[in-house]
């Protein structure tokens, strides 16, 4: 476990434990073990000394000092043998602007690595906050020996126009603050900032910048601790946050047949870790204690004498009877009835007549109860499904849906579909999680199965109020659009609190896809496939930024670029943007692809979408990641390379030689004319597209200029096409794609 400290030097060690990969077993406890540090209770597994606990769950308590339990150097808050986890406080990363120097400072940004230890990062009970008037945040996880190789995910905090004023007690949605969840099962990360936001230009308002994960539920935002030093001082520099724990590495089947298994006390269950590999214990029903105590142990699992506790185990009308893993409540002898209740037991004085007459007359009220009770409940059902009616006509007018039917009636039939609620929820199986797809800033997209066909369904994030028209006008606009690199918008249902939007499936994968491939080095695309697959989604965009009532996508990042058979790129994931420039109150999109003019006004244009198509090209030239470096954007080290000469070393090596250098620096001045702060010189996407278009062809007539070879083979198909050249898949012997200059890539995961 190692926990590090950072400034703008290399990272150093505070401390560094490793976990013992040794069998886990049940020691006989030593005698005289301390259960307790500074009022926190330490049960086993964990103790205070080696003796007194399982490998990995030693702890020490600081008795020369602040007299606390520490696991390492991070301090242990409370130990929950129940849920599982522990709290622990971790400290809080800042940046702050220092009046002296003018600059801002170094800050202090922190790496916890839990790698090798009982311990995983709840993603339930914590969530990675950001706090400040201009802070862009980002939390990565990352190895000793890969630091920052893979970005989890970003946060960004503005005060927006407003200032001061836009900020609120209790909310954490961007303005002023800003929570994020992480992803399961995650052990180490790092935190640090984004060196293009600070807070140079506004330290009279907001002078730092923080950044924590902090425990979820323990968390409350106040407007001054965006604009003072209130969230750092109120949690001393460390916020809580929350540990998930477990034993070993293996399932409970595999480990309880295994010497060393650990759920060792009577009537003691095993259940797999929630969060990962692993296994924790818990006492059956019915008993409470310790259960990884031997059953000789008196804090081992016991019986619970429910009878001596009547506050949670109430028997009010009877009489209780403890037995092993629960009890009984009966009514005392000569009474019947319901001892549970108060009054529930009554004296058994009737005769057999009076029983059966009053068998009889329960029988007949019984009857009539079922019939009325069955009259309610239909009564009751016919009301709900006429107020989900109800609903769904306000939901449907208050997405313009009446406004939409005249605009198709005038505009004749555009093969559009207004779907009805029950066809979305019956093609998506309500909304199961096994359809999703894909989750992205602006809604969560279904696979489905609409009048037998394959669908994508698009479940919108909410649309403002403010905008209806313009989103009625939208979708009017995109189910007109004929473009062969644009994903198709086939309909909608308005019945819904937030719209659906349907588009046409396409089954392959996606350019971010494609990307993590080319970086593991399991598919290797030539220059000339990805400038013409960078061509072809410039053209998608620029066909919809040239529409006579502009369309603009707002979250251009390779998951949004599709690719269909032969890798053609198909841009999806609009239709729930803003079709105007208007300004909005919190930002929205991906970070590493947002627009610094973006969020500096929020204010969305086309030259935002320009920005985000340079990040784009840059990973295609690249093969690096947006946020790839510790406090280092993709950006930031491209702009750097450009101005010392030392592209070459940024340059992916896979479409590196002497023939390709020309048409690679053109590519990369595009590419810094696309990233051009502010936005207002930068070239629109139509001439992007006709550049990149030139680049292509550029690149095929110099690394081919012969006439290329027909290559021989049976079952040759082809299924797309490029530029100037077919793209063909080898259906025989050859497994692969032929790119734009017919040299085999080789993957067979795209090639279908």
């Amino acid at each position: 476990m190692m926990v590090h400290k950072s400034s703008m030097a290399p990272f150093h060690t505070l401390a560094v434990l490793l976990w013992l990969r040794i069998a886990i077993s049940a020691p006989a406890i030593a005698a005289g073990c301390e259960r307790s540090c500074g009022g926190v209770e330490i049960p086993y597994p964990f103790g205070l000394d080696p003796n007194c606990a399982l490998p990995g769950f030693n702890l020490s308590c600081n008795t020369t000092g602040d007299g606390k339990p520490y696991f390492v150097n991070v301090e242990v808050l409370s130990i929950s043998l129940l849920a599982a986890q522990a709290r622990m406080r971790m400290d809080i990363s800042k940046e702050c602007y220092n009046e002296s120097s003018g600059l801002m400072n170094n800050g202090t940004n922190w790496w916890l690595d839990l790698s090798d230890t009982p311990y995983k990062l709840s993603d339930s009970g914590n969530r990675f906050t950001v706090i400040g008037c201009r802070t862009l945040a980002y939390i990565g996880a990352s190895t000793p020996d890969d630091i920052g190789s893979s970005l989890t995910t970003g946060c960004v905090a503005t005060c927006g126009q407003d200032g001061v004023a836009s900020l609120t007690n209790g909310a954490c949605s961007g303005i002023g603050c800003c929570q994020t969840a992480i992803p399961k099962g995650l052990q180490n990360y790092q935190v640090w900032f984004d060196d293009r936001f600070n807070t140079t230009s506004i330290y009279n308002l907001s002078r730092c910048s923080y950044a924590a994960l902090v425990e979820a539920s323990n968390f409350t935002f106040f407007a001054n601790y965006a604009t003072s030093s209130a969230f750092n001082d109120y949690y001393g520099g460390q916020a809580p946050l929350v540990l998930d724990w477990s034993i070993g590495n293996k399932t409970c089947n595999e480990a309880q047949k295994m010497p060393d298994y650990a759920c060792v006390s009577s009537h003691s269950e095993c259940f797999n870790s929630s969060s990962g590999l692993g296994y924790i214990c818990n006492c059956s029903q019915g008993f409470h204690g310790n259960p990884y105590l031997k059953p000789e142990d008196p804090g081992s699992c016991k019986d619970i004498d429910e009878c001596k506790d009547p506050k949670n185990y109430p028997c009010p009308g009877g009489e209780c009877h403890n037995k092993p893993g629960g009890f009984n409540c009966t009514c005392p002898a000569g009474s019947r009835g319901n001892a549970t209740i108060p009054g529930g037991c009554r004296n058994d004085f009737l005769t057999l007549k009076a029983r059966v007459a009053i068998g009889a007359s329960a029988c007949v009220l019984a009857g009539l109860f079922g019939f009325l009770g069955w009259e309610v409940i239909r009564q009751k059902r016919s009301i709900k499904k006429q107020a989900l009616l109800r609903q769904n006509d306000e939901f449907f007018q208050q997405h313009g849906g009446e406004l939409l039917l005249e605009m198709m009636r005038a505009e004749g039939n555009v093969g559009f579909t207004i779907y009805d609620r029950e066809e979305i929820e019956a093609a998506t199986d309500n909304f199961s999680k096994m359809n999703i797809i894909g989750e992205g800033g602006q809604g969560t997209v279904y696979r489905a199965v609409l009048d037998g066909v394959v669908v994508a369904i698009k479940m919108c994030k909410e649309i403002d109020e403010s905008r209806r028209k313009d989103f009625v006008q939208e979708l009017v606009i995109l189910c007109r659009v004929r473009h062969p690199n644009v994903v198709k918008l086939l309909g909608c249902c308005l019945q819904f609190e937030a719209p659906m939007l349907v588009y046409e499936f396409v089954r392959n994968k996606t350019l971010q896809e494609l990307l993590d491939l080319q970086r593991s080095r399991r598919f290797h695309a030539t220059l000339g496939t990805r400038l013409r697959i960078a061509a072809e989604s410039a053209f998608a965009l620029a066909h919809i930024h040239s529409l006579p009532h502009p369309i603009l996508h707002g979250d251009v990042k390779p998951a949004n670029i599709l690719l269909a058979e032969g890798l053609v790129a198909k841009v999806s994931d609009f239709g729930c943007s803003t079709i105007d420039e208007k300004t909005q109150a919190v930002p929205k999109g991906t970070p590493g692809y947002l627009d610094p003019d973006y969020l500096l006004e929020y204010q969305l244009t086309a030259k935002n979408d320009v920005y985000s198509f340079g990040v784009i090209l840059l990973e295609l030239l690249t093969g690096k990641r947006p946020l790839s470096k510790e406090r280092k954007s993709l950006t930031s080290m491209f702009q750097e390379a450009m101005v010392d000469g030392t592209l070459l070393e940024l340059l992916d090596s896979d479409i590196v030689n002497e023939a390709s250098m020309g048409v690679i620096h053109q590519a990369a001045v595009l590419a810094s004319q696309c990233l051009v702060v502010p936005g207002s010189t930068r070239p629109t996407m139509r001439r992007v597209a006709e550049e990149l278009r030139r680049l292509a062809r550029a690149d095929e007539l110099q690394q081919y200029p012969q006439q290329p070879l027909v290559i021989e083979s049976h079952s040759f198909m082809e299924i797309g096409s490029t530029c100037t050249t077919s793209l063909w898949y080898a259906g025989s012997n050859t497994t692969g794609v032929y790119s734009l200059e017919n040299k085999v890539v080789q993957s067979t995961e795209f090639a279908r």
